[in-house]
């Protein structure tokens, strides 16, 4: 995730490589980073901290603590944290952090990679309603950003955060699902990736309901109905609701 959102910020030209300070402890990830993205990478966080106005903690919620640990003595008084640690709490990262640092919270996606990312932003209680506004620019630039209260966090780290393995998974079995009917792999998965991306921007655009799309596609005794049934008879919909609620009921859980 942190390499997407590197990679995009780089991609939209929202900061130059001479502006971004990486902190890797893996050294051939470290070599990787600085070969493709021109950025300079350090091996530990307290390196990387020198001069810096933003630090951005790319880090997974189960290491957090310790990473936080290395770095807060040495956390510039003036800097905005920003964490997009899954289930980590603005106030239990406050707590770990030198009084009155501010922090902003933010669930972004992978897709930010290619500029059509998804974030959810929102700011802990020392950080300002500037601060938080420019973070939410930050993770525009490469794709939407919004700014929203922080209860609605682990929600949104279930449906956009987790997401993008939802719609991979889906693409997948369309796929493979084309294949069995004899159609080539590449063939079969160019029909799903661009019959998603179509209705995506169908729905965006027109500001249409899915339901309503779907019954319009679904002819009266036609293919799409026929296989609506087979969706439903099979728990399309309830699969999709218990794995947004596994999601949600684990960020809880990494947060504790």
């Amino acid at each position: 995730m942190g390499e997407a959102i590197l990679g995009g910020l780089l991609s939209a030209k929202t900061f130059t490589p001479s502006e971004i300070v990486v902190a890797e402890p893996d050294d051939a990830r470290r070599d990787a980073l600085q070969a493709s993205h021109g950025v300079r990478c350090v091996p530990h966080a307290s390196g990387a901290l020198e001069g810096a106005r933003t630090v951005l903690l790319a880090v997974k919620p189960q290491v957090l603590e310790s990473v936080v640990s290395d770095l807060a003595a040495e956390l510039p008084g003036d800097a905005l944290v920003i964490s997009i640690a899954a289930g980590i709490t603005c106030a239990r990262l406050e707590s770990l952090l030198p009084e009155g640092t501010a922090v902003v919270r933010v669930m972004p996606n992978t897709p930010a990679l290619v500029g059509q990312g998804m974030a959810v932003v929102s700011g802990g209680t020392e950080a300002t309603a500037g601060q938080v506004e420019e973070v939410r620019a930050i993770f525009g630039a490469v794709g939407k950003a919004v700014v929203l209260d922080e209860r609605y966090q682990d929600a949104a780290t279930a449906i956009s955060g987790s997401g993008p393995a939802y719609v991979a998974m889906f693409v997948d079995a369309l796929a493979r699902a084309g294949v069995r009917q004899g159609l080539p792999r590449d063939l079969a998965q160019q029909l799903a990736i661009q019959t998603l991306r179509g209705t995506a921007e169908l729905l965006e655009r027109t500001g249409q309901h899915p339901e309503e799309l779907a019954d319009a596609v679904a002819s009266p005794g036609g293919t799409t109905i026929a296989a609506i049934e087979q969706l439903e008879a099979g728990g399309f919909r309830t699969s999709i609701g218990n794995a947004v609620s596994a999601a949600v009921k684990r960020a809880k859980e990494l947060g504790t």
